[in-house]
């Protein structure tokens, strides 16, 4: 439900009425993707964040989980809003034994799932998001409205480039040697590389062959930037 060729006709139902979202879930009920009274997809960290606002009017001072590739606009919004952000690796069965570890309320992927341990079970019910997203917009009115709360990024969709179970292993680990000597990295999950107005990420798929990418920063030019010295970087390694 977050890949846009999935919700097309919910894209198109939604602009064509008068709706105040449009919401879908996967097969097995544990991944939700939202779309705004516009028809304008709300991205995974931006729900998240959405749902947080909620959950720290109630528990101020909460650890809010979230994986590797959310936004810093997501970081920067929990802290506005009274939260601790604590970034976790990509995996729902991972995030959901963080959150029984840490004592969060709330917890969440870009992928959809949404992790609710409050007034909840602690677990990804796609369902339930769907319902609290409709308690929000019942007294906080418009979706596209309480996403304009978080800062404001530009970014790369997820980029996937093919290799070898063994090889991407190694190109994650070389990748942190080479970033660590100047710059902030954070490595719970792969290499992601902080700067001060954005960063990037490589990760080796938990399931495929394959090495996940994404890049964000506040500008257009500085995202390609950022994008630039990672795949020169990655050129070293076809």
């Amino acid at each position: 439900p977050t890949v846009v060729k999935h919700i097309t006709a919910l894209i198109e139902a939604v602009k064509c009425g008068t709706f105040d979202c449009g919401i879908g879930f996967d097969g097995d009920g544990d991944r939700i993707g939202v779309l705004d009274e516009h028809g304008e997809v709300i991205w995974g960290d931006v729900l998240l964040a959405i749902y947080a606002e909620k959950v720290l009017k109630e528990k101020p001072g909460s650890k809010i989980i979230f994986e590797v590739k959310c936004s810093k606009g997501l970081i920067e919004r929990i802290r506005e809003l009274g939260g601790i952000p604590l970034m976790y690796k990509t995996g729902h069965s991972l995030i959901k034994a963080k959150m029984k570890e840490e004592h969060s309320p709330l917890a969440g992927e870009m992928s959809g799932h949404i992790f609710f341990a409050d007034r909840y079970y602690g677990y990804d019910d796609a369902l339930y998001a769907g319902l609290r997203l409709l308690e929000i917009l019942s007294e906080d009115g418009r979706l596209s409205v309480l996403a304009q709360k978080v800062p404001k990024y530009f970014s790369t969709p997820e980029i996937r480039l093919e290799t070898s179970d063994e090889k991407k292993f190694h190109i994650v680990e070389e990748l942190k040697g080479y970033f660590k000597k100047t710059h902030t990295v954070i490595d719970i999950d792969g290499v992601r590389v902080d700067f001060p107005d954005g960063w990037g990420l490589v990760r080796p798929s938990n399931t495929q062959p394959v090495l996940v990418l994404r890049f964000e920063a506040k500008t257009k030019q500085r995202l390609e930037e950022i994008r630039k010295l990672f795949f020169d970087k990655l050129e070293e390694y076809k």
